[in-house]
């Protein structure tokens, strides 16, 4: 059974067409050519794009020159009124100085600090399922509630149940709702005194949650000079001095980067897992591999991640198929030559792992769903050279080992106890913050007999 995969549009359409379409989902916006092509050109009368899929250019700009490519301001449009000055839409001097207080937190030793944290929201997880069994659930609902509880939990210490921690998931959804991922300066370069015409909506729920983000920060603030702080993620980034300056982050600091770590490590979490375990209920065989391996946490320690290969294996298959963030976009600082083009100075470079994911010409089955494949010869070069979820370089994601923790510990502990199948029509993918399906991921769970063999 092959996943299921948005349609694309037709080769032509004028830009205000493709303006609709892209407000609408970015991956059914798109041509059916740029899963095969190693780049192509869009303009409008506001500013050139290309979409680079080639590995080599694609490390050029990650890796090799980073600095060189920022990030657009025209992406980051749609998202400040909540995120602010977050590390997610900073460059130059102000992004070095917050990875320099951001990364510490995320050093691979605190993996294992972590991890009772995320244990104890998988086992709120597994028990809420419970009393959900033997008909049809919306799951998607049900992974963004256990990423959000992660997120609390290891962030702030306080599980999802959390008044002001309810309140931000609940206002998050609100916020979802209402928040295209374009803006309309994302087409049009406007002047700062130009207003955005965000949509009220989205602006009454950006500022709740940052009211209420602000009010944990103040809270674990006074934790923190009173000596009584838990020792979790906010306190280790909030009591972490800028090796070069000396300073901490202020408090409006701190609200920024905590509103993208909600942001990105909830909403891609969710949409992942999600995907993931629709994957397995359409591959029943598959999914009894998944099964038997989760027995290793019948000893739920650190160790026994170790052990979950088959399910980190599903889980990366899950991130190729169904990126959470399909496109990251980048601006040249200078004229760049690109195979056969020249890229003008602030020409918009859109790096799309929805399209590098599945490219014809680089990946065995690019539709299929197969997590062998990251064992084999083909899988290992594109795992190195054509797959990039969390993004790579410089400005790779520092919650990626995160990540890559929560999401097959979450999949194994649900298979330890569910059984899982597919109901109603097969999901459509379609973009907005994240890769989402347009009417849900619809699931039967049934419980798992923990006595068979």
């Amino acid at each position: 059974m092959i996943p299921p995969k948005p349609p694309a549009r037709p080769d032509r359409a004028s830009l205000w067409r493709y303006m609709r379409l892209f407000r609408r989902d970015i991956l059914s916006a798109q041509p059916a050519k740029l899963y095969r092509a190693w780049m192509a050109e869009f303009r409008t009368p506001f500013f050139r794009s290309y979409l680079v899929n080639q590995p080599e250019l694609v490390k050029t700009v990650l890796k090799d020159r980073p600095a060189d490519f920022p990030k657009s301001d025209r992406i980051g449009e749609g998202l400040r009124p909540l995120l602010g000055n977050s590390v997610f839409l900073t460059n130059g001097a102000t992004w070095e100085r917050q990875r320099r207080i951001i990364d510490p937190a995320f050093e691979g030793g605190r993996l294992r600090d972590t991890f009772p944290a995320m244990l104890a929201a998988a086992e709120a997880c597994v028990a809420r399922l419970a009393t959900k069994t033997g008909h049809p659930l919306e799951i998607e609902a049900e992974t963004s509630h256990v990423a959000a509880d992660v997120i609390f939990r290891t962030l702030f210490s306080v599980p999802i149940e959390h008044e002001t921690a309810a309140q931000v998931f609940a206002r998050f959804r609100d916020y979802q709702r209402s928040s295209p991922i374009l803006n309309l300066a994302a087409f049009v370069p406007l002047p700062r005194w130009f207003p955005r015409l965000h949509r009220r909506a989205t602006l009454r729920a950006a500022r709740d949650i940052r009211r209420l983000i602000t009010d944990l920060t103040a809270a674990r603030q006074d934790q923190i000079a009173a000596g009584t702080a838990p020792d979790d993620l906010a306190t280790k980034i909030m009591t972490t001095r800028d090796p070069e300056t000396g300073a901490c982050f202020d408090t409006q600091e701190m609200v920024d980067q905590v509103a993208i770590f909600f942001l990105a490590g909830h909403e891609t979490s969710a949409s992942a897992l999600a995907w993931a375990l629709y994957l397995v209920a359409t591959h029943p065989d598959w999914q009894e591999t998944l099964a038997q391996e989760a027995r290793a946490l019948d000893t739920p320690d650190f160790a026994a991640l170790g052990q979950l290969r088959r399910a980190r294996d599903t889980f990366r298959e899950a991130l190729r198929l169904y990126p959470p963030v399909p496109m990251m976009v980048r601006e040249t600082t200078c004229p760049e030559g690109f195979r056969d083009r020249t890229l003008p100075k602030g020409a918009q470079v859109v790096l799309s792992p929805w399209h590098l994911h599945r490219h014809t010409r680089l990946w065995d089955n690019p539709d299929g769903f197969d997590p062998t494949r990251w064992q084999t010869e083909n899988g290992r070069t594109c795992l190195r050279d054509a797959f990039f979820p969390f993004s790579a370089g410089a400005r790779v994601c520092p919650g990626a080992g995160f990540a890559m923790v929560e999401g097959p510990l979450l999949l194994s502990m649900i298979l330890r106890h569910f059984r899982i199948t597919a109901t109603g029509a097969p999901p459509v993918p379609i973009a907005h913050l994240t890769v989402r399906a347009r009417d849900g991921i619809h699931l039967v769970l049934t419980p798992r007999d923990q006595a068979s063999p």
